[in-house]
């Protein structure tokens, strides 16, 4: 099976909030991402509405029958709106106010039986995902939870010195095996770029890459078209 990029447009976002206005479209660049022929996009409507706005989410639903992964805080309000838009999977991450971006994984231990309880109110046609260290314990608990998969946070590689990556890959290793072991989808994102992905990509049990901001900012120079063709090629130089 081909490895699966997933382009996250958060940050086109976070372009056009900075002047509140409605340019630049973060629905305007699936049309690219789909003629690049990624696998689907995702999108993470935080609490704070910080980039991504629930009318975005409508846009895209109103549009296009398109892979779409939600990224979201596990909380009724959230998983109200899961339930109306609908995503193809919904990928449960922890959120803080004062965060710039997504800090660490969900601790689903810490957080167990609200989860449980949160878990009943979402759609049964939704695939549900957590975002989560390369901890064997957690995986133990999506699983418990009926999780689809879990997608293994990647932030610590990606900030490692090179005397460090060694670790932290083997730790994503680790995991990513024993998720695959344990029949649950597995995929990997969280500060990936050229420089990093290419001794991810080795971990043949990563079957999904998330990854939005490098692209984003690739695209700069680039092109988007052409930035998602550029990680595509180290995705795909194993398949």
């Amino acid at each position: 099976m081909r490895t699966k990029l997933n382009v996250n447009i958060d940050h086109v976002a976070t372009l056009r909030q900075a002047r509140q206005g409605s340019f630049p479209d973060p629905i305007d660049t699936i049309k690219i991402i789909k003629k690049a022929k990624a696998s689907g996009i995702v999108m993470h409507l935080r609490e704070d509405r910080r980039h991504i706005q629930l009318n975005d989410l409508k846009k895209y639903r109103q549009k296009y029958n398109f892979h779409l992964n939600l990224e979201m805080a596990p909380t009724i309000e959230m998983i109200n709106i899961a339930n109306r838009i609908k995503p193809n999977v919904v990928t449960l991450v922890p959120e803080k106010r004062m965060e710039l971006t997504t800090e660490g994984g969900l601790n689903i231990k810490n957080n167990y039986n609200d989860l449980q309880n949160l878990l009943k109110k979402i759609s049964k046609d939704i695939k549900i995902m957590f975002f989560i260290d390369p901890i064997k314990l957690q995986i133990d608990l999506a699983l418990k939870l009926k999780a689809y998969g879990v997608e293994i946070n990647t932030g610590k590689y990606s900030e490692s010195t090179p005397s460090s990556a060694v670790k932290e890959l083997n730790r994503i290793k680790k995991a990513a095996t024993y998720s695959t072991a344990l029949n649950l989808y597995t995929a990997a994102g969280h500060g990936l770029n050229e420089s990093n992905l290419a001794m991810l990509v080795k971990i043949r049990d990563i079957k999904e890459y998330n990854i939005g901001h490098s692209i984003i900012s690739n695209a700069i120079f680039y092109g988007l078209y052409d930035s998602i063709k550029r990680i595509q090629d180290i995705i795909n130089i194993n398949d």
